[in-house]
């Protein structure tokens, strides 16, 4: 009996995609699914990251006032109209509801003439209406960096959900 050899031809391999970096603006959402690094600064206004790291599905948006009045464009510079937006967005992509986590940024009173007057500031506001929406419809918070009196610059993963903060 003879041996009889067989070579196999190397398997051609796609290269990955290159990954997306994104600079968000304030008043924008952005999701993807797979990976994407998106970038923002914040002041008092809050970023909510949505992600589903089981589906690799993530999403986020900066807003920066809390309610939109109806006569006015609806956009997402309202808290209430990106945070539905988002969900929305997230959920197209492929994210579960069930393995929805969110974390939250922002919401400083990073002016001084509106500290200490006893009422909440438009930081506040932003972030109060964050955590209720998202307790309103049962998505964990992960991580919660919001308040003070400094700005900060926020870098998300859209795939896995990390997120790095720094104070400005």
């Amino acid at each position: 009996m003879s041996a009889v050899s067989a070579t196999r031809r190397p398997r051609a391999h796609a290269a990955p995609a290159p990954e997306r970096t994104v600079y968000l603006h304030p008043g924008k959402i952005y999701a993807a699914a797979g990976p994407a690094t998106v970038t923002t600064i914040l002041g008092s206004c809050v970023a909510v990251c949505l992600f589903d790291a089981a589906a690799g599905v993530g999403g986020i948006n900066h807003y920066l006032l809390p309610h939109w009045a109806a006569g006015a464009e609806a956009s997402a510079r309202y808290g209430n109209v990106a945070l539905q937006a988002l969900l929305e967005r997230v959920i197209s992509l492929g994210a579960r509801p069930g393995g929805l986590q969110a974390k939250v940024f922002g919401g400083a009173c990073v002016l001084e003439a509106f500290r200490g007057d006893g009422a909440g500031h438009l930081g506040e506001r932003n972030a109060e209406l964050a955590a209720a929406f998202l307790r309103e419809r049962g998505i964990a918070v992960a991580a919660s960096d919001t308040g003070g009196h400094r700005g900060r610059k926020l870098v998300f993963r859209t795939d896995d959900g990390t997120a790095l903060v720094r104070v400005l």
